[in-house]
């Protein structure tokens, strides 16, 4: 049997107790800022029982719908409330079946300590348990915690989910276009292909006779692996000032090394231009975003 751990996030919000109860509870504030969701509506309430329906929406057209039941507003002593939830889909595109969870709220100095812990089944056996242990589980309890530090941003700094969203889409196609051209730059014309002028080039600079080959194939596994930390669920920040210095150090190099490649088309001028800035703007795209790396993944009590 496969071992799985429930999914439990945490964060510290400096807001009222009531405010963040609120934008939690509200359905219609609840979907702006939690990627788990695209629509949540409430159907009829059933005595202290909400039932509710759901819709995620996974891209291509295509969506998944469920039901559920919470319980909220339970006081407990101190001053703190719990709500408690259960949710069940029959489409049989969700690996999730059913599960439960809760949403407790502890009122601290200056704020509320929010928190969640919740479990699912899993649907097709064997083969549903891998996927989800080693994939879906992790990238859920990502979700989860980036939105609850999205839902935060909004109640403090009053930056909207979308922002963060738009932000989070700003930062993806970032690092993608990043790491693509790390990665090739370091793979085809350095490790696969050093004759066509990399090679030539470092000859040139004179450093380290008789072992152009290996220094370029170093340069080059170098920038494959600053390709692959574009990549990695990582915090990037330093990552794109970096990226922003290596290429115009490179870039430097390359000139007072063999500055008529600089009149070539499709020179290194153009290309350290384009990274360059896209090192910056992915630099500047970190003030206030939302990352999941924000929450705590264990109790802190």
């Amino acid at each position: 049997m496969i071992k799985r751990n429930s999914i439990y996030v945490e964060t510290k919000i400096n807001r009222p107790l009531e405010e963040v109860w609120e934008y939690t509870q509200n359905p219609k504030l609840h979907e702006r800022w939690d990627l788990r969701f695209s629509s949540i509506s409430y159907l009829p309430k059933e005595g202290e029982t909400q039932p509710f329906l759901y819709k995620t929406n996974i891209g291509l057209g295509l969506s998944i719908a469920g039901e559920g039941r919470s319980r909220g507003a339970k006081e407990l002593q101190g001053g703190s409330r719990v709500s408690s939830l259960q949710f069940c889909t029959e489409e049989k595109l969700s690996i999730i079946s059913q599960g439960s969870g809760f949403w407790k709220y502890e009122p601290e100095k200056n704020g509320v300590r929010f928190y969640t812990k919740y479990d699912y089944e899993t649907r097709y056996g064997v083969i549903g348990a891998v996927i989800d242990r080693f994939f879906f589980r992790p990238l859920i309890g990502w979700a989860t915690a980036w939105s609850f530090d999205t839902m935060k941003l909004w109640l403090e700094k009053e930056i909207p989910p979308e922002v963060s969203i738009r932000k989070l889409l700003v930062r993806l196609l970032i690092c993608f276009s990043l790491a693509f051209v790390w990665i090739y730059q370091g793979l085809v014309p350095k490790v696969l292909f050093p004759e066509t002028g990399e090679l030539a080039l470092v000859q040139q600079a004179g450093v380290f006779p008789g072992m152009e080959r290996e220094m370029v194939l170093g340069i080059g596994v170098l920038e494959i692996i600053v390709g692959l930390l574009f990549l990695m669920p990582i915090r990037k920040k330093w990552l794109f000032m970096g990226s922003t210095v290596a290429i115009a150090v490179l870039g430097a190099g390359a000139l007072i090394t063999n500055s008529h490649i600089f009149l070539e088309s499709f020179n290194p001028a153009s290309l350290n231009v384009a990274m360059i800035a896209l090192g910056l703007i992915g630099w500047i795209n970190c003030r206030d975003f939302p990352s999941a790396g924000h929450c705590w993944r264990r109790p802190t009590k």
